[in-house]
């Protein structure tokens, strides 16, 4: 019950920011669309970039909002209560990022199909790419997370937190890419996802601990 209770409340609290939850979607299909108008409608160039077009803005997109992630209940003491929890900060912030990728990363995942035929990748390669993002996707929203949570206590940290997390979010991106890449051109593409799906099993274990070490510090300071 009381986990389910943290994912009501937190479904609750990012419905009531609905509009920042859109921005990040808009944000992925306006960045994609213009590709086509910037390079060339050449649909071969297109099939080539889609790949990593599709996974820069996806990376991109799951950016915006991210400094706001504990930023509110740093402001109105929350943050000291859940401290104070019997329930372990890092079971709480696993939760947290959850639903945040929830209604935040899980849309980007639905809507890269679509963008992906705007691009003309090949449609017997979208699986490839649609797993390849439910991988990698969670894995930038903990990286995310624990720049959100380093930097939460910062009059600035929104400015900072890109620095934070984009060199952390190479790898993803580079597996990422070359599985959807690898999938275009009907080759192998098992050995990325594998990549992809371990560097998420370490995500889940290890990043909510550095995600509360990060939360603990920037209250102590």
């Amino acid at each position: 019950m009381r986990v389910t209770a943290l994912i009501e409340r937190d479904l609750r609290l990012a419905y009531r920011r609905r509009g920042e939850l859109v921005t990040p979607v808009i944000f992925f299909v306006i960045v994609t669309a213009l590709f086509p108008l910037a390079l060339s409608p050449e649909p071969a160039l297109l099939r080539s970039l889609a790949p990593g077009v599709i996974w820069v803005a996806a990376l991109l997109a799951g950016l915006i909002g991210q400094d706001s992630l504990f930023k509110s209940d740093y402001e109105d003491g929350s943050l000291e209560l859940m401290l104070l929890s019997p329930i372990p900060l890092e079971w709480m912030v696993l939760l947290r990022v959850f639903t945040h990728w929830l209604v935040t990363g899980l849309p980007l995942v639905i809507l890269s199909s679509l963008m992906a035929l705007l691009l003309n990748y090949p449609t017997n390669a979208m699986d490839v790419l649609v797993m390849g993002l439910l991988l990698g996707t969670p894995v930038l929203s903990f990286l995310g997370a624990v720049g959100a949570g380093l930097t939460v206590g910062l009059r600035r940290g929104g400015m900072l937190l890109p620095i934070l997390v984009l060199p952390l979010s190479v790898p993803v991106l580079i597996f990422g890419a070359a599985a959807a890449g690898r999938a275009a051109l009907a080759e192998p593409a098992a050995a990325p996802l594998y990549f992809l799906g371990a560097m998420l099993v370490l995500a889940l274990t290890l990043a909510p601990f550095a995600i509360a070490g990060g939360l603990r510090v920037s209250l102590e300071s």
